[in-house]
């Protein structure tokens, strides 16, 4: 490696680090009291027996993974995962990426999701979507108003306010949201900027998202516990032992099983 490519190296190093501390210094410094707000949803709903129901497509799919389930994470929260607008499968051909892209501002496609669900009385929704501008989206959060549910966002509101929706409605997510949570992440997301290189590289809106989504769960769990319902976390063996991480993950898929049998 010769010392201009190493010091260029260095610079992006630099920038990425710095964007990546900024996305998570916007969402400390400025998101707090929404999120504490939605914990506040999310719990009422979990301790009610109701569900969290979550939806992201495309890459805003990871976030609606880490919640539920992994490690560290419990029951009460629905994962609405719709294959056909995930990158869970070839890029190109079959169910590849174009005609994932292309579903998502299908008008119509986001009321078949919701509608093939049950809700009920004391249930909430959080979307993830870093532009909100997407049909599918836009489709699932008006149904979600239709039905008096609660709906949290997480998007990048300065992207979103920069975007024109795809629905034919005109509305971005943040604009049907009961609470808006800021990803933190900057409009086009991606980051840095390379010398010769005409467009950035390097997106933070996952990184902003996965906090926002492990901090709703601490908080949530938090309350619960104090609630007298302490969460069935799925623990690893590292903490417990074999046994009882074994026991934990039954008893965490068994009380998703019970929670969601209705729906």
């Amino acid at each position: 490696m010769t010392v201009k490519n190493s010091e260029a190296y260095a610079v992006l190093e630099n920038n990425y680090m710095d964007g990546v501390k900024k996305v998570i210094e916007r969402v400390e410094q400025s998101q707090m009291d929404a999120i504490d707000r939605a914990v506040e949803i999310c719990f009422n709903s979990i301790n009610k027996d109701g569900l969290v129901h979550l939806f992201g497509s495309g890459h805003s799919r990871m976030a609606v993974e880490e919640m539920y389930p992994r490690y560290g994470s419990f029951p009460g929260f629905h994962p609405m995962v719709e294959l056909s607008l995930t990158n869970h499968h070839a890029v190109v051909g079959s169910n590849g990426q174009r005609q994932a892209m292309f579903l998502e501002n299908v008008e119509g496609f986001g009321r078949v999701i919701a509608d093939n669900f049950h809700y009920g009385a004391h249930d909430s929704m959080v979307l993830f979507s870093h532009s909100g501008a997407g049909s599918v989206v836009i489709d699932i959060a008006l149904s979600m108003k239709e039905r008096k549910i609660p709906i949290i966002a997480v998007t990048s509101v300065g992207h979103s306010q920069q975007s024109r929706s795809k629905h034919s409605s005109g509305y971005r997510l943040f604009e049907l949201a009961d609470i808006v949570i800021d990803n933190g992440a900057v409009p086009g997301d991606a980051m840095v900027k390379i010398d010769g290189l005409h467009t950035p590289v390097g997106p933070g809106s996952t990184i902003g998202n996965t906090i926002i989504v492990n901090l709703l769960k601490c908080k949530i769990a938090q309350k619960l516990t104090d609630a007298g319902k302490p969460p069935k976390v799925i623990t690893s063996a590292i903490f417990v032992g074999d046994e009882e991480s074994k026991q934990l993950f039954n008893a965490s898929y068994e009380e998703y099983w019970r929670s969601t049998r209705s729906i």
